[in-house]
């Protein structure tokens, strides 16, 4: 600890590793921050292995090399690093054994706190530099009643992204900028790129997976890494067979399309059940649930997981999401004796999906969230 302490106090306050991925969110987000004063570094994170083949972009260039002439650009510092180790132990890890067990990962929550952002402090403190900053649109707020730092959502709700950071530690957030948390919309983005002749101004949006192909897709990923499924029965919810399904890889909860089978009505996927080898069909109102449970718990202000809570501990008046495209919901918390919260919605919610996130608000302050059961 007094290793730590030595080290920020020896760090510049305006000097940044801003993490580069050679897409236009993060090089505008270089340009604010030089227009503010800061000395922006660029990080480029390469999860790919050492030596492997990687496609490029549209452009021809890998993202090493987009980000690097983004940052030559720019007249900004560039370091490289590769946490293809890390990422692949931790990120694509969780992604298999989720998938494995029926449930629905979402691979960007996990990759945040135990690789992004421990990569971006760690070079931070390498290199002295006191901030860390991203592409993401949000924001911080420090509450001097409580003395901690949040992931605030950004000024205009329609591009927010809090729910993504909600797993980030106060070490991460008091040092984290986020200059996009003013944008309107993409277009202002790439206008300023392209007044600054930058070469990625009108490059594609990255994909939904990173690691995953947009020719490829998950199911032969997950195959190719030694994942498969066995067919097994889809039943009704009293657990009557209704037919065979191709394995558990090919569903998730809320699917209606392509499940193969005819049963005369719509049918939809309501639960998965990999122990049981089972995928549970029934109607669409059947998806929608007023109560939710979530683990491995992150709640500001709560040692969820070292004290004991009765299932009488309440938090009320709070709005909750049970994935990112989702509308924050009115909800009360309840914190259950093992470290497990439940959430009671006000109105029920469509298909709150094991292995999702739900992430909880206080206004516009993140104040945690848990992986969905």
């Amino acid at each position: 600890m007094q290793k730590r302490i030595i080290i920020m106090m020896t760090l510049k306050k305006n000097k940044v590793v801003l993490g580069l991925s050679g897409g236009v969110d993060s090089t505008a987000a270089a340009l604010l921050l030089q227009e503010k004063g800061y000395e922006v570094v660029g990080l480029y994170f390469d999860i790919q292995p050492e030596g492997s083949a990687c496609k490029g972009h549209e452009d021809g260039l890998s993202g090493r090399e987009r980000a690097e002439k983004v940052a030559d650009q720019l007249g900004i510092g560039f370091i490289y690093k590769n946490v293809a180790d890390l990422f692949d132990e931790i990120v694509i890890g969780n992604f298999c054994s989720e998938y494995k067990c029926g449930r629905t990962p979402n691979p960007c929550i996990v990759c945040n706190p135990a690789v992004k952002f421990k990569t971006l402090l760690d070079t931070a403190d390498e290199v002295g530099a006191y901030h860390i900053a991203t592409g993401h649109y949000a924001d911080t707020y420090y509450d001097e009643e409580t003395e901690l730092w949040y992931i605030k959502k950004a000024a205009n709700e329609k591009k927010d992204q809090s729910y993504m950071l909600y797993r980030l530690g106060q070490d991460a957030i008091s040092r984290l900028l986020l200059p996009l948390n003013e944008i309107d919309d993409k277009e202002q983005v790439r206008e300023m790129a392209r007044e600054k002749a930058l070469i990625n101004a009108d490059a594609k949006d990255s994909q939904e997976i990173c690691f995953i192909d947009a020719d490829d897709n998950y199911k032969d990923f997950l195959r190719r890494r030694g994942i498969t499924a066995s067919k097994g029965d889809f039943v009704d919810p009293e657990g009557n067979i209704l037919g065979e399904h191709k394995g558990i890889l090919d569903y998730t909860i809320g699917q209606r399309k392509g499940l193969g089978i005819a049963l005369g009505k719509p049918a939809f996927v309501t639960k998965i059940d990999g122990d049981n080898n089972q995928v549970v069909l029934g109607d669409n109102s059947d998806l929608f649930k007023h109560e939710v449970i979530s683990s491995s718990n992150i709640l500001f202000g709560y040692e969820l997981n070292d004290e004991p809570y009765d299932a009488s501990s309440i938090i009320d008046k709070v709005t909750a999401k049970i994935r990112y495209a989702a509308k924050p919901a009115e909800a009360d918390i309840c914190l259950l004796e093992d470290g497990r919260i439940k959430t009671v919605f006000k109105d029920a919610q469509r298909a709150p999906t094991p292995g999702q996130s739900i992430v909880f608000y206080d206004g516009d302050l993140v104040i945690g969230g848990g992986f969905i059961e």
